[in-house]
């Protein structure tokens, strides 16, 4: 019955778009028998399209809030276009180490998971150093995580500011 109703709506909205609106009309239906978390399963997004998702995200935040910021007030912006995009965001995520097969809490914090597959480390400084790249892969393989995002929001354009880091994607 919702698909009857979702397709009746966009077409008489949409009008000569009557392909889209079938194909919302399908995904309608298809939450609605399969339910959300099996929908979800099914269609899961690469890392790739994450991090370009987490990109445009953040220079949205860029966009509104321009360099000079601390790095929380970044954090929390960015976070929340994540959130609004549908995206499962962890903020200060703790990392323990495992040392001599012992795990440890040092104190470490991811500053933010999305779609546990992406990790993201956020910085207002004047230039990214070796160090901060070393320190995000060292996240990457101690989470055993693929990719992470290293975004310097303290450059004139961000694009500037973004590294990628792979860890055997």
């Amino acid at each position: 019955m919702a698909a009857v109703i979702a397709r009746t709506v966009l077409t008489k909205k949409l009008g000569s778009i009557n392909k889209l609106c079938v194909l919302c009309a399908f995904a309608v239906n298809f939450l609605h028998r399969e339910g959300a978390e099996n929908a979800k399963k099914i269609f899961k997004m690469t890392e790739n399209e994450i991090s370009s998702k987490i990109i445009g995200a953040g220079i949205e935040v860029h966009k509104q809030l321009g360099p000079g910021l601390l790095e929380s007030t970044y954090e929390v912006c960015l976070a929340h276009e994540l959130k609004l995009m549908g995206l499962e965001v962890k903020q200060q995520v703790p990392l323990p180490i495992i040392y001599k097969e012992i795990k440890l809490n040092a104190g470490y914090r991811i500053d933010m998971i999305v779609e546990n597959k992406v990790i993201v480390e956020i910085k207002s400084v004047d230039a990214l150093a070796p160090i901060h790249t070393a320190q995000i892969l060292t996240y990457l393989k101690l989470k055993e995580v693929k990719l992470g995002l290293l975004i310097n929001f303290n450059s004139v354009k961000l694009i500037d500011g973004l590294k990628r880091i792979v860890n055997n994607l």
